[in-house]
């Protein structure tokens, strides 16, 4: 009789020996793994003062989000902007309807940031950023998203591939002025009269100063759809909601989109919800800028962030100063356009164009003559041009650009700056010609300028379906003044 054969045990296996640092490395991510978390405090909503919400209870950074939660309704998430003493002031960035006193108030909890390999161990890695995160990168290209990220194209949820996008915080390091390139390099806008008149630079800030009604949404499609640029950032911010699907369809069109990144915040959004999507859009724009592209950023407009934040100010009790506008008003606008610009040495730039709402035609109203100051150039826009015709209705004489001459050529210099005389000239003997007092012969700059007018019309108007290359513009130029 035969007897079974126990089946061999195999013999352990030794351990694998680690360099240290791996071994130390795994440490870390099992005490990081199975360590406690301390608990989170809550507030309490005590009082809701026309935009503001007060709590009790919490104490958390300023720009720190929340969620207001009540029974049977859903979260309302807010932004803290404000505290005095025990009391944090939030503001909303949805609807408050439904509300009631004693609604918990829950800060965003705090991420443990995993150890990194190489660096020292620590027993609490705890970040304690509660700001929104959005996503951002290539995913976005194409699509049209609101203040938080969610698609407004109706073309489904953002591309979910590895690596398309990314939640990212809205506010950045600014960059130290001492390592950013200097503006050497012209753009072309495929627009002439600014090619030719107002050259604009690689990473410049230049904004667009209209009043309502006088072409600037065209002017900025055209640039959208012409400009020398790897990626377009387009941030609507304030406007009417009618004319985020015109510009998208009508203006920009499906050329422009191909390349470009649209951030919608209309007018009755909530004013945090508006000053986010500014925010958003420029860090969209300084993610690309950060992997060497070349950006566009389009911004429509300036003076209704700057109005967001006076709502917001106001309803905390901050005192007003000029013009109903409070001071953090003017502190807040150099904090974004100062985002925008040339990178570090060898990286991308983000050339940046800000529309500035003039009130009543009012080119000293007090967020246009702060936005003058902080930018690097104006371009104009006259209603008087618009009526008669004249498009794009860029008045020369008023608009500046204060790198053109780091970019162009002695001689496009020159060029511009006798077509700017005769332009100038004309413009002030006007009423004497259409009176037929003009005589030729007695002035030899005005005769000139009227055997002229004709081709200096041409060259600063142009249709918003006709793209003009910088090079061609600058010879047109140079051929009519001869120079």
């Amino acid at each position: 009789m035969s007897t079974a054969t126990a089946p061999a045990v195999p013999a352990p296996t030794p351990p694998i020996a680690l360099p240290p640092t791996w071994q130390r490395y795994l440490d870390d991510l099992k005490s990081h793994a199975t360590g406690p978390l301390p608990l989170e405090a809550q507030g309490t909503l005590v009082r809701v003062a026309g935009l503001v919400l007060e709590a009790a209870g919490i104490r958390v950074p300023v720009g720190s989000v929340c969620e207001v939660r009540m029974d049977g309704q859903p979260p309302v998430l807010a932004e803290v902007v404000g505290f005095a003493g025990d009391r944090a002031y939030l503001m909303p960035t949805g609807e408050l309807h439904g509300l009631a006193s004693g609604a918990r108030v829950v800060p965003r909890p705090t991420t443990t940031a995993p150890p990194v390999l190489g660096e020292p161990s620590h027993p609490w890695r705890r970040s304690e950023d509660r700001t929104r995160h959005l996503p951002i990168g290539d995913g976005l290209i194409g699509r049209v998203v609101d203040s938080h990220g969610t698609p407004l194209d109706r073309l489904g949820p953002l591309d979910s591939r590895p690596g398309a996008v990314r939640n990212e915080p809205l506010v950045r390091r600014p960059i130290n002025a001492m390592e950013r390139d200097p503006v050497r390099l012209p753009l072309d806008t495929g627009v002439r009269a600014i090619n030719t008149l107002l050259t604009v630079g690689r990473g410049q800030r230049i904004g667009l100063f209209a009043g309502s009604g006088v072409g600037k949404s065209v002017l900025l499609g055209m640039m959208a759809k012409y400009t020398a640029a790897d990626v377009i950032v387009v941030g609507l911010i304030g406007e009417r909601g009618r004319e985020v699907k015109e510009f998208i369809e009508d203006i920009l069109g499906a050329e422009g989109l191909a390349r470009a990144v649209v951030v919608a915040a209309p007018a009755d959004a909530p004013p945090l919800t508006r000053m986010q999507g500014a925010n958003y859009a420029t860090a969209i724009a300084e993610h690309f800028r950060d992997r060497g592209q070349h950006v566009l950023l389009l911004m429509d407009s300036l003076t209704r962030y700057a109005m967001a934040q006076r709502e917001i100010a106001l309803a905390i009790g901050e005192p007003p100063a000029t013009k109903g506008y409070p001071p953090s008003c003017f502190a807040k606008l150099p904090q974004l356009v100062e985002r925008s610009g040339n990178g570090l040495a060898g990286c991308g730039s983000i050339t940046a164009f800000y529309t500035v709402l003039s009130e009543g035609d009012d080119q000293q109203d007090p967020i246009a003559d702060a936005a003058r100051a902080i930018l690097d150039g104006h371009i104009v826009l006259s209603r008087e041009l618009a009526e008669s015709g004249h498009y794009p209705a860029i008045d020369i004489e008023r608009s500046a650009s204060r790198v053109m001459h780091n970019v162009a050529t002695p001689e496009h210099l020159q060029a511009a700056r006798r077509l700017r005389q005769w332009w100038s000239r004309h413009q002030k003997a006007r009423d004497l010609i259409a009176l037929g007092a003009y005589a030729p012969g007695h002035d030899a700059e005005l005769d000139l300028a009227v055997r002229h007018i004709d081709a200096m019309r041409a060259l600063l108007q142009q249709d918003m379906h006709e793209p003009a290359l910088l090079d061609a513009g600058v010879r047109q130029l140079r051929k009519l003044t001869g120079i």
